[in-house]
């Protein structure tokens, strides 16, 4: 699922007022931590993720990783902050961030 440039520029208007909810730290990508990133995805759809890393290439692995692991699409990275994009089957209006905005 490869999105339009349409499509991100709508997404990155939506998380621009975004907190990131996800933080992955030193101890980098647990199993805790992976579990915590699939229910924030069935709960928001769209999320920032942070990553504290100073190391530029490490942060590009982990972004990656993540995606992959949690068959999430890439919105936008800047800097330490990644917004990713996974649409629910049954999306919650009250928790949904794309159902939230329109």
């Amino acid at each position: 699922m490869s999105l339009s440039a349409e499509q991100r520029r709508e997404y990155r208007a939506i998380a621009h007022n975004l907190k990131p909810v996800i933080i992955v730290g030193d101890k980098g990508l647990s199993e805790g931590l992976q579990e915590e990133l699939d229910r924030a995805l069935n709960d928001h759809e769209l999320i920032k993720i942070k990553i504290a890393s100073q190391d530029r290439e490490a942060r590009q692995e982990a972004i990656k990783v993540l995606c992959e692991s949690s068959k999430a699409e890439l919105v936008q990275t800047i800097g330490k902050i990644a917004v990713i994009l996974r649409r629910s089957k049954k999306p919650n209006p009250k928790l949904s961030n794309l159902l939230r905005t329109r």
